[in-house]
C-alpha cells in the first residue's frame, strides 16, 4: 500500500469527478451552496470508506456471481445509517440534499471503487482508497459550490461578498453547474496533459 500514490490518484490522476466523470447527478444538483457540498461530500466520504472496509473484509466469503448484489446491500446499509444521522442531527442539510442522499446507493463512485479496488485489495488499502477518493470528490464539490455560490449568488456560506446587482445568476441554475463543471474538467485535463509532457 502506497498512501502517497493513493492520495494523488484520489485528488488528481483518478479524481472521481474530474477524471473518471462519475457521480454527475449529485454533483450537478447539489453544488449551489457550500453547506450542501460539504454535507454531500462528507456523506459520500464516510459511506465510501466504510463500504470499502466491509467489502474488502468479506470479499473472500462472497461468491463472485453475487458480488454486485452484495455491494449494493452493504452500501445501502451505510447510506441508511448516514441518512438517519443527517435527519437527526442536521435536518436542514438533510432536507436540502433531499433524495440525493438515498441515491448514493447507486452512485457510480461507490460501486466503481467497490468493484475496482475494495473487492481486490485488503482492508487497510481499501480504507485508504475510500478516504482518498472521498476527499477528491468532496474537494471538487466544494470548489464547484464556492464558484457557483460566490459568482452566482454573490454570497459565501450565507455572507454577502458581491453586491446584489453584480452576481451572474445563471451560475445558480442547472446550466451554471454544467458550465462550472466543464471548466473544472478542462482545467484538470490541461494540467494532467502538461504534467505528462
Amino acid at each position: 500500500m502506497n498512501f502517497g500514490k493513493q492520495l494523488k490518484e484520489g485528488l488528481i490522476t483518478q479524481n472521481p469527478v474530474l477524471v473518471q466523470v462519475l457521480g454527475m447527478c449529485s454533483t450537478m444538483a447539489i453544488t449551489t451552496s457550500i453547506m450542501n457540498g460539504l454535507g454531500m461530500g462528507v456523506s459520500v466520504l464516510i459511506i465510501l470508506t466504510l463500504s470499502n472496509i466491509v467489502i474488502a473484509a468479506i470479499r473472500k466469503l462472497v461468491p463472485d456471481k453475487i458480488r454486485i448484489a452484495m455491494f449494493i446491500v452493504v452500501i445501502a446499509g451505510f447510506v441508511t445509517c448516514v441518512d438517519l444521522l443527517l435527519q437527526a442531527f442536521v435536518p436542514a442539510i438533510a432536507e436540502s440534499l433531499g433524495v440525493f442522499i438515498p441515491l448514493i446507493v447507486v452512485n457510480c463512485i461507490i460501486l466503481g471503487r467497490a468493484e475496482a479496488f475494495a473487492y481486490k485489495n485488503g482492508v487497510l488499502a481499501s480504507a485508504v482508497d475510500g478516504i482518498c477518493q472521498g476527499l477528491g470528490y468532496t474537494l471538487v464539490l466544494l470548489a464547484m459550490c464556492a464558484i457557483r455560490e460566490l459568482l452566482g449568488a454573490g454570497t459565501l456560506v450565507g455572507f454577502r461578498i458581491i453586491p446584489e446587482q453584480f452576481p451572474i445568476g445563471v451560475l445558480t441554475l442547472p446550466v451554471g453547474g454544467f458550465l462550472v463543471l466543464g471548466c473544472l474538467i478542462a482545467a484538470m485535463q490541461w494540467a494532467l496533459s502538461k504534467s505528462k509532457k
